[in-house]
C-alpha cells in the first residue's frame, strides 16, 4: 500500500498531536514535521535555564474534552505517590493507585492545587474575583457599595455586546470591569477593550460573571455528581513533572519511535501549488514533497508563502494582529509578599501558581511561582524562588529590542516597587525569553476572518489546526483538539473543514464540565 506523505508545519501541541494520531496507522502514513525553532513545544514548551525550568505562559493541564485527557495520561501517567512537596509538607495529595512515583520516576503528571489571584493596590484578591469577605474588606465598603449597584445597573441595562469592554461590563458592572478587567486587557493587547472584539470574551471567559460566581459558590454545596463548574473556575489541575514542554518532548520521541521525521530549524518559506493542491512545502532552497499539509504556521505566513492567494486574501492575512510575549525568570531567596492563605507550601511562599497584577504603575502582567507549579521545575525548591515575569508587548518595540541586562534590571524595579520583593532580595540568577506571535488578536483585519478561512478551504490538500494555524486564542487542549477533527477527516475521507475550525467556538464546549 502506498503511504500517504503528510507534511506537518510546526511541532507544537496542535502538530505533534496529528503526527501522533496519524502515526496509530504506520503503514498508511508517512509524516515528516518542519519546524522553524530548535526546541520542542511551540509556546508550550519548557525552557531550561541554570538547573530551573521556566514554563512558558503557565499550561494548567485541564480539558472537558475526554479524548485530550486520556491522550495526556496514556503518555505521562498520574501520579501514584506524593510528589516532594507533599512528603516534605504532610500535605494531603490526590493520588492514582499504581501510578509512578515522582520522586523515582519521571514520566508522570502531578495533582496540583490552582491558586491564582490578582495583584491590586498591594492587596490580592481571589481569580476570579470572588464575593467574600476578603474582597469586601479589601475593597473598603464605599467602593463595594458603588460595585454592587453598578453591576445591579448593568443587569438592567444591557449593552450591545460590541467591543470586549462591553462584554465585561455586561457581567460585571463598570466598576469591577475598571478595578480588574480594563488594565490588564489593555496590557495584554495593547488596545483598550473599548475596540477589541468581543469574540475574545466568548472563547475565553464567556462562562464567567457575577452570576456564575454566585452559581459556583452554591455548587459547592451539591453532592458532587449534581455538580456544574465553570473552566475557569477549576480548582484541581495535572502537570507533568518537568512542565509542559516534557510531554511534547515525550510526544516527539513516539513519533520518531513509530517512524515519523521531526526537522528542526526549518523555516517554511514558500509552497508550489497545482491548481488547488499543495505539490511541496519549501524551506527556502529545501523542498519537500507531499500529499497533504497540516499547518500551524501563523495565517500570514501560510498566505503569503501560497503563490495563487488574491491579494484580497493577502491583505486580510497580512492585517492579523499578534501581542508578543517576554519571561523574565528570576531566582531570588525569598518574596516579601506574605502568605496569609493557610495553604501549606515549602518555605511557606504564597501558594499562587500565578498572579495577574492589575496595578496601572507597572508594565508587568503576570508573575508565575514555579515552585508551585511543581517542585522539580526549581533546583532547590526549599531555599530559593524561581519566578517568572510575564510581558506583553510587539516584537521589535522597545521592550522587546531592551537588552537582556536592561530588561531584567527594569523587572526587578517593577517589583520592588509593587512590593512583591524588597530592594534586599538577592537575585540569584536572571534570564530572558521572548517568544513571537504568542497571542492571535481579535481587531484589525480579523473581522474579515470567515472570507480568509473561506479561501484556504479551497485548497484541497491543506488543513489549518492549532492556535496560530488558525488565528484563535486556543488553550492547549482546544489545539489538539483541531489536529484530532483534521486527522479524523482525513481517515474517513470526510469532506470539508467545518468541524476543525469549529473546536472552541461552540458555546457548549467551553462553557461547563460536570
Amino acid at each position: 500500500m502506498k503511504q500517504t506523505h503528510v507534511v506537518i508545519i510546526g511541532a507544537g501541541p496542535a502538530g505533534l498531536t496529528a503526527a501522533y494520531e496519524l502515526l496509530r496507522q504506520p503503514e498508511a502514513y508517512r509524516v515528516t514535521i518542519l519546524e522553524e525553532d530548535t526546541r520542542i513545544g511551540g509556546i508550550s514548551k519548557t525552557v531550561a535555564h541554570g538547573g530551573n525550568r521556566i514554563d512558558i505562559g503557565g499550561h494548567r493541564f485541564f480539558s472537558k474534552d475526554d479524548r485530550v485527557t486520556a491522550w495526556w495520561e496514556n503518555m505521562l501517567p498520574m501520579q501514584g505517590h506524593p510528589a516532594f512537596d507533599e512528603r516534605v509538607l504532610s500535605r494531603a495529595a490526590r493520588l492514582t493507585p499504581g501510578g509512578p512515583d515522582p520522586e523515582t520516576e519521571d514520566r508522570v503528571m502531578l495533582n496540583r492545587q490552582r491558586v491564582s489571584r490578582i495583584y491590586f493596590d498591594g492587596n490580592f484578591y481571589d481569580y476570579p474575583i470572588s464575593l467574600n469577605w476578603p474582597t469586601i474588606r479589601n475593597m473598603g465598603f464605599i467602593t463595594t457599595l458603588r460595585a454592587g449597584f453598578s453591576y445591579l445597573f448593568a443587569c438592567v441595562h444591557k449593552l450591545p455586546e460590541t467591543s470586549l469592554e462591553n462584554f465585561y461590563i455586561n457581567r460585571f458592572g463598570k466598576v469591577l470591569y475598571g478595578m480588574f478587567f480594563e488594565s490588564y486587557t489593555e496590557k495584554l493587547w495593547g488596545r483598550h477593550p473599548s475596540v477589541i472584539s468581543a469574540d475574545w470574551g466568548a472563547q475565553r471567559v464567556k462562562g464567567l460573571s457575577i452570576l456564575a460566581l454566585l452559581k459556583n459558590i452554591l455548587g459547592r454545596m451539591l453532592p458532587a455528581s449534581k455538580r456544574t463548574v465553570e473552566t475557569s473556575l477549576i480548582e484541581e489541575f495535572a502537570y507533568p513533572k518537568f512542565g509542559p514542554g516534557q510531554l511534547w518532548e515525550t510526544v516527539c520521541n513516539e513519533v520518531c519511535a513509530r517512524g515519523g521525521e521531526a526537522l528542526f530549524g526549518k523555516k517554511v518559506t514558500s509552497f508550489s501549488c497545482d491548481q488547488n493542491k499543495i505539490q511541496a512545502v519549501n524551506c527556502g532552497d529545501e523542498s519537500f514533497s507531499c500529499d497533504l499539509v497540516l499547518s500551524s504556521m501563523p495565517l500570514c505566513s501560510l498566505v503569503n508563502g501560497l503563490p495563487d492567494a488574491p491579494e484580497t486574501i493577502r491583505q486580510i492575512a497580512s492585517g492579523l494582529p499578534y501581542r508578543d510575549f517576554v519571561t523574565v525568570g528570576l531566582l531570588v531567596d525569598r518574596l516579601k509578599i506574605i502568605n496569609t492563605t493557610g495553604k501549606k507550601t515549602l518555605g511557606n511562599i504564597v501558594p499562587d501558581c500565578w498572579i495577574y497584577v492589575q496595578d496601572r504603575s507597572v508594565k508587568l502582567g503576570r508573575v508565575q511561582i514555579f515552585n508551585n507549579w511543581s517542585p522539580y521545575m526549581v533546583k532547590d525548591p526549599l531555599n530559593t524562588v524561581w519566578i517568572g515575569l510575564e510581558y506583553f508587548c510587539a516584537e521589535g518595540d522597545s521592550f522587546w529590542s531592551m537588552s537582556e541586562e536592561a530588561c531584567v534590571c527594569f523587572a526587578v524595579e517593577e517589583l520592588v516597587r509593587i512590593g512583591i520583593i524588597s530592594a534586599e532580595t538577592a537575585i540569584l540568577d536572571s534570564c530572558r525569553e521572548r517568544v513571537q506571535k504568542a497571542y492571535p488578536a481579535y481587531f484589525d483585519t480579523y473581522d474579515q476572518i470567515d472570507a480568509l478561512k473561506a479561501y484556504l478551504d479551497t485548497v484541497e490538500n491543506l488543513y489549518c489546526i492549532g492556535r496560530n494555524g488558525q488565528h484563535r486564542y486556543n488553550n492547549m487542549d482546544h489545539s489538539m483538539a483541531t489536529a484530532f477533527e483534521a486527522v479524523e477527516n482525513i481517515q474517513t475521507g470526510k469532506p470539508g473543514r467545518e468541524n476543525v475550525w469549529s473546536v472552541n467556538t461552540e458555546q457548549s464546549y467551553h462553557e461547563k464540565k460536570s
